[in-house]
């Protein structure tokens, strides 16, 4: 099945409620026990968390890593608005800064011993653009986890995958995962787009029935 891109932004009100307030505890502590797996030594640092949308993932990493501190990144205005209000609501606005910025982002400089992102480079029109970012973002040696939704073979098996994880979520939910897994990109892709960022060291790994994962060092 051919990709089907979808928007880059999540940028309506009524979307970004509907994310902020689902429950996405399953995949988003996957994604921290994940690295806690891959990366033992890890303890503390400064963080960078390239589409961290309303901040779930964020606040996670910052719980189970509570030595460390957390930039969080995204380009839309909504998504940010809520997250700020779950990281004050969590009382980690002191160690988790939210800023609004949309990829590329030439002010992102070699800064952070650690670089997450969860399920934004399914949204990016260009996917260099965040394999550019790990590299710029990253000191030398400095962990990386990306996971991202893995594209079905069919609409069907799309459809399936609906059923099986969202069949009591809201409509808008429903509908932005069958999406979501049409525009996402398949195993060799990633290679692919980790080649030609000279990234080729990072490992891919499927990790579930809809979820990939690149992981490693810079």
């Amino acid at each position: 099945m051919e990709r089907i891109p979808e928007p880059e932004l999540m940028e309506q009100w009524e979307q970004a409620r509907a994310y902020a307030l689902a429950d996405f505890s399953e995949p988003h502590d996957a994604f921290v026990r994940h690295f806690q797996r891959l990366f033992p030594v890890f303890a503390q640092g400064r963080v960078i968390d390239l589409g961290c949308g309303a901040a779930d993932v964020t606040i996670r990493f910052a719980r189970a890593y509570p030595q460390s501190t957390l930039v969080g990144l995204d380009g839309a205005e909504a998504m940010l608005q809520l997250g700020q209000e779950a990281v004050a609501r969590a009382g980690l606005d002191s160690r988790i800064d939210l800023r609004q910025l949309r990829l590329p982002a030439a002010g992102i400089g070699r800064d952070y011993d650690a670089v997450i992102s969860n399920s934004l480079l399914h949204h990016l029109a260009e996917p260099a653009t965040l394999w550019e970012a790990v590299a710029r973002a990253a000191r030398p040696s400095a962990p990386v986890l990306v996971m991202d939704l893995l594209r079905p073979a069919s609409r069907d098996a799309a459809l399936t995958l609906v059923r099986l994880h969202a069949a009591e979520a809201p409509p808008v939910l429903a509908r932005d995962f069958f999406n979501s897994m049409l525009a996402a990109y398949r195993p060799d892709e990633v290679r692919k787009q980790l080649r030609a960022a000279g990234l080729m060291h990072l490992d891919v790994e499927i990790v579930s029935d809809r979820h990939w994962l690149v992981c490693g060092h810079v």
